[in-house]
C-alpha cells in the first residue's frame, strides 16, 4: 500500500537543504573561494601588472605605446613567459591576501552588523568599513609578501633568481625592517580603495535585489559590479600606490624615497601629477576593473558552490 504523504517529510527534507553552515565551514569556504578568486584574477592581469610597476618606479614618461612596446621589448629579449615574471611572488601573496581579505571581509560584515537584517538597511558607512578593515586585515599579515612581488616585478633573474633567494638578501644586506617599507602608505591606500570597492560591489548587488526583487545575481552581473568597483577603488587610492612602489624599490633604483610625505614631494615637483603621481592610471583603468570584477565574480560563484557541495555532503 502507497503511503500516504503529510507533508512532514519533503518540509523536512527542504529544510535539511538550506541548512546553515557552521561558523568553521563559512571561514573555510570564504577563505578557498577567495584565494580561488585571487589567483584568477591576478594571473590574467600579471603582463599588464607587471608593466604598470614598471613605469611607477622610475621617472620614465609613460604613455600607451612605451607601455606597448615595453611588453614587446620583455617578450623579444626573454621570451613570453617572461610577461609573467614575479608572478610566483604575486601567487605566494595574492593567494593567502585574498583568501584573508574576503574571509575577513565576511566576518567584519558580521561584527558590523552588514546586511544582517533583511527589514532595515545597511548604513553606507558601515559596508565601507567593513572593506576597509578587511584591506587592512589582509594586507598587514601579507605585505612582505607584496614587497617580494615589487621588487621581482622589476628585476632580472640575476638579481633575484627566487622568492627565497630575495627575502635572504634583503635580510642580510637591507635589514628585516626593509620588508615593511612602504606599510604606512600601503594601509593609506588600502582603507579607501579596499573600502570603496567592497562598498561599491555590495552596494550595486542590494540596488540590483531591490529593483528586480531577487537577491540572485548572474556571474557576469558579478562581473560588471566588480568592475566598476575597481575602476572607482583604484582610482581613489592611486598616488599613495606610487608612493609605496617607489619606497619598495627604492635601494633597487638608488633613489631615496624614504617617508610618505617626502615620496609625494618628490614625484610632485619632479614629475607632476598626470607624469608622476598618477603615472599608469590609465592602465589601471582597464587592468583594475578587469581584476576586481573576476575577483569578486569568482569569489560569490565558488563560495556559493562549495557552501552547496558541503550542504549536500552532510545530508
Amino acid at each position: 500500500m502507497k503511503r500516504p504523504n503529510d507533508g512532514h517529510s519533503s518540509a523536512t527534507t527542504e529544510a535539511e537543504q538550506h541548512k546553515p553552515l557552521g561558523t568553521a565551514s563559512q571561514v573555510l569556504t570564504s577563505l578557498a573561494a577567495g584565494a580561488m578568486a585571487g589567483a584568477l584574477a591576478k594571473t590574467t592581469i600579471a603582463p599588464l601588472d607587471r608593466t604598470k610597476i614598471n613605469f611607477q618606479i622610475n621617472q620614465a614618461p609613460y604613455s600607451a605605446r612605451q607601455a606597448l612596446n615595453f611588453l614587446a621589448k620583455s617578450y623579444q629579449r626573454e621570451g613570453l613567459i617572461s610577461l609573467w615574471r614575479g608572478n610566483s611572488a604575486t601567487m605566494a601573496r595574492i593567494i593567502p591576501y585574498a583568501a584573508i581579505q574576503f574571509s575577513a571581509h565576511e566576518q567584519w560584515k558580521q561584527v558590523l552588523g552588514v546586511d544582517q537584517d533583511k527589514v532595515r538597511k545597511t548604513s553606507s558607512w558601515r559596508r565601507f568599513l567593513s572593506g576597509s578593515l578587511a584591506g587592512v586585515t589582509s594586507q598587514s599579515l601579507t605585505y612582505p609578501l607584496d614587497m617580494a612581488r615589487a621588487r621581482m616585478a622589476v628585476t632580472q633573474k640575476e638579481q633575484y633568481s627566487s622568492i627565497s633567494h630575495m627575502f635572504v638578501r634583503i635580510w642580510r644586506e637591507e635589514g628585516p625592517r626593509t620588508l615593511y617599507r612602504g606599510y604606512c602608505a600601503t594601509i593609506l591606500g588600502v582603507i579607501p580603495y579596499a573600502g570603496t570597492s567592497f562598498y561599491t560591489y555590495e552596494t550595486l548587488k542590494a540596488l540590483h535585489m531591490e529593483y528586480w526583487g531577487t537577491s540572485g545575481t548572474n556571474p557576469f552581473e558579478k562581473l560588471l559590479f566588480g568592475a566598476v568597483a575597481g575602476l572607482i577603488g583604484q582610482t581613489s587610492s592611486y598616488p599613495l600606490d606610487i608612493v609605496r612602489r617607489r619606497m619598495q624599490t627604492s635601494p633597487i633604483a638608488n633613489s631615496q624615497y624614504q617617508t610618505i610625505r617626502g615620496t609625494l614631494i618628490k614625484v610632485y615637483m619632479e614629475e607632476g601629477l598626470k607624469n608622476g603621481l598618477f603615472k599608469g592610471l590609465s592602465m589601471n583603468w582597464i587592468k583594475g576593473p578587469v581584476a576586481v570584477g573576476i575577483s569578486f565574480s569568482t569569489f560569490d560563484t565558488m563560495q556559493y558552490y562549495l557552501r552547496k557541495a558541503l550542504n549536500y555532503a552532510d545530508l
